[in-house]
């Protein structure tokens, strides 16, 4: 059974850098096909809130690493937990 997964995540100060992978990013997001996928960024571009499902914490943790942010490393401190949505 699939569980709900929250990504928190916050950027370096990059915005040069961020502004360019910000298009690898979505694109990447978006062809993952993720059941129960909402996210953007924070208001104030600091960093940004994905929620998806994934059968468990591993799977979850593999999709968030994939993630463009990551691999340009433009990620301050990011989380990937399990969220038990009431």
């Amino acid at each position: 059974m699939a569980k709900q997964f929250v990504y928190f995540y916050f950027m370096k100060n990059m915005p040069k850098k961020i502004k360019e992978v910000v298009p690898m990013h979505v694109s990447y997001w978006k062809s993952q096909k993720l059941n129960n996928y909402y996210g953007g960024p924070f208001a104030d571009r600091t960093g940004g809130l994905i929620t998806f499902e994934a059968g468990d914490i591993a799977s979850a943790s593999e999709v968030a690493e994939n993630d463009p942010f990551i691999r340009h490393d433009l990620i301050e401190n990011k989380w990937v937990k399990e969220w038990i949505v009431e």
